[in-house]
Protein backbone atom coordinates (compact mmCIF):
# COMPACT_ATOMS: atom_id res chain seq x y z
CA UNK A 1 0.00 0.00 0.00
CA UNK A 2 0.98 3.46 -0.68
CA UNK A 3 0.69 6.42 1.61
CA UNK A 4 -0.59 10.02 1.11
CA UNK A 5 2.99 12.34 1.71
CA UNK A 6 2.80 14.46 4.48
CA UNK A 7 2.87 17.39 2.23
CA UNK A 8 -0.91 16.42 0.66
CA UNK A 9 -2.32 16.13 4.20
CA UNK A 10 -3.85 19.34 4.42
CA UNK A 11 -6.20 18.53 1.55
CA UNK A 12 -8.05 16.03 3.61
CA UNK A 13 -8.49 19.53 6.54
CA UNK A 14 -10.38 22.02 3.36
CA UNK A 15 -13.36 21.90 1.02
CA UNK A 16 -10.93 19.93 -1.56
CA UNK A 17 -13.41 18.16 -4.22
CA UNK A 18 -12.05 14.98 -5.38
CA UNK A 19 -13.18 13.08 -8.66
CA UNK A 20 -13.45 9.38 -8.27
CA UNK A 21 -13.68 7.17 -11.21
CA UNK A 22 -15.25 3.94 -11.08
CA UNK A 23 -16.23 1.33 -13.66
CA UNK A 24 -19.57 0.51 -15.08
CA UNK A 25 -20.66 -2.85 -15.87
CA UNK A 26 -20.14 -2.18 -19.43
CA UNK A 27 -16.48 -1.51 -18.51
CA UNK A 28 -16.60 2.44 -18.87
CA UNK A 29 -15.63 4.96 -16.77
CA UNK A 30 -18.24 6.64 -14.16
CA UNK A 31 -16.74 9.79 -12.56
CA UNK A 32 -18.08 11.73 -9.90
CA UNK A 33 -16.93 14.66 -7.78
CA UNK A 34 -17.30 13.72 -4.33
CA UNK A 35 -16.18 14.96 -0.41
CA UNK A 36 -13.07 12.99 0.44
CA UNK A 37 -11.72 12.09 3.90
CA UNK A 38 -7.86 10.70 4.78
CA UNK A 39 -7.64 7.98 7.67
CA UNK A 40 -4.35 8.57 8.26
CA UNK A 41 -3.99 5.74 11.07
CA UNK A 42 -4.89 3.08 8.42
CA UNK A 43 -3.57 4.98 5.46
CA UNK A 44 -7.21 4.74 3.63
CA UNK A 45 -8.60 7.28 1.62
CA UNK A 46 -12.97 7.49 2.69
CA UNK A 47 -15.54 8.33 0.31
CA UNK A 48 -18.97 8.43 2.15
CA UNK A 49 -21.74 7.69 -0.01
CA UNK A 50 -25.32 5.68 -0.94
CA UNK A 51 -25.63 2.43 -1.33
CA UNK A 52 -27.75 3.25 -4.11
CA UNK A 53 -25.93 5.57 -5.80
CA UNK A 54 -23.88 4.36 -9.30
CA UNK A 55 -20.32 4.83 -7.87
CA UNK A 56 -20.85 2.07 -5.16
CA UNK A 57 -23.12 -0.06 -7.09
CA UNK A 58 -20.00 0.06 -9.41
CA UNK A 59 -17.48 -0.75 -6.52
CA UNK A 60 -19.82 -4.01 -5.41
CA UNK A 61 -19.09 -5.26 -8.95
CA UNK A 62 -15.13 -3.92 -10.01
CA UNK A 63 -12.96 -2.87 -7.08
CA UNK A 64 -10.53 -0.73 -8.77
CA UNK A 65 -10.66 2.94 -8.65
CA UNK A 66 -8.98 6.29 -9.94
CA UNK A 67 -9.24 9.28 -7.01
CA UNK A 68 -8.19 13.28 -8.14
CA UNK A 69 -8.06 16.20 -6.21
CA UNK A 70 -7.15 19.39 -6.70
CA UNK A 71 -5.73 21.91 -3.46
CA UNK A 72 -9.37 24.50 -3.77
CA UNK A 73 -6.60 27.31 -2.96
CA UNK A 74 -4.28 26.06 -5.38
CA UNK A 75 -5.56 24.98 -8.94
CA UNK A 76 -1.99 23.34 -10.01
CA UNK A 77 -1.27 21.29 -6.69
CA UNK A 78 -3.19 18.10 -6.82
CA UNK A 79 -3.18 15.00 -5.95
CA UNK A 80 -3.55 11.48 -7.80
CA UNK A 81 -4.36 7.71 -6.56
CA UNK A 82 -5.03 4.72 -8.23
CA UNK A 83 -5.98 2.09 -5.70
CA UNK A 84 -8.87 -0.31 -4.68
CA UNK A 85 -11.63 -0.34 -2.68
CA UNK A 86 -10.93 -2.63 0.63
CA UNK A 87 -14.37 -2.30 2.11
CA UNK A 88 -17.45 -0.64 1.45
CA UNK A 89 -19.45 -0.55 4.99
CA UNK A 90 -22.32 1.07 7.06
CA UNK A 91 -19.93 0.90 10.24
CA UNK A 92 -19.04 4.35 11.68
CA UNK A 93 -20.65 5.84 7.93
CA UNK A 94 -23.55 8.15 9.88
CA UNK A 95 -21.64 9.67 12.05
CA UNK A 96 -18.70 10.25 9.32
CA UNK A 97 -20.99 12.16 6.98
CA UNK A 98 -21.98 14.57 9.59
CA UNK A 99 -17.64 15.25 10.51
CA UNK A 100 -17.97 15.55 6.11
CA UNK A 101 -21.00 18.01 7.05
CA UNK A 102 -19.03 19.88 9.50
CA UNK A 103 -15.91 20.68 7.24
CA UNK A 104 -17.95 21.35 3.76
CA UNK A 105 -21.41 22.86 4.61
CA UNK A 106 -20.18 24.37 8.46
CA UNK A 107 -23.43 22.73 9.68
CA UNK A 108 -23.42 20.27 12.38
CA UNK A 109 -25.45 17.26 10.79
CA UNK A 110 -25.54 16.24 7.38
CA UNK A 111 -28.70 17.94 6.07
CA UNK A 112 -29.76 16.10 2.87
CA UNK A 113 -32.42 12.92 2.76
CA UNK A 114 -30.50 9.54 3.32
CA UNK A 115 -32.30 7.80 0.51
CA UNK A 116 -31.20 4.27 0.97
CA UNK A 117 -28.25 3.44 3.90
CA UNK A 118 -24.69 5.85 4.04
CA UNK A 119 -21.70 3.91 3.14
CA UNK A 120 -17.90 4.50 3.29
CA UNK A 121 -15.79 2.79 0.40
CA UNK A 122 -12.41 2.33 2.31
CA UNK A 123 -9.67 3.20 -0.60
CA UNK A 124 -6.53 1.71 -0.41
CA UNK A 125 -3.76 3.73 -2.25
CA UNK A 126 -1.96 1.39 -4.56
CA UNK A 127 0.09 4.15 -6.55
CA UNK A 128 0.27 8.04 -5.26
CA UNK A 129 1.38 10.36 -8.51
Amino acid sequence: MASIPDEFHDLFEKKTFAHVATLTDDGLPHVTPVWIDYDADEGYLLVNTERHRQKARNAERNSGVGVSMTDPDDPYRYLSVIGEIDEITTEGAREHIDELAQRYMEVDEYPNPIESERVLLRIRPDQVL
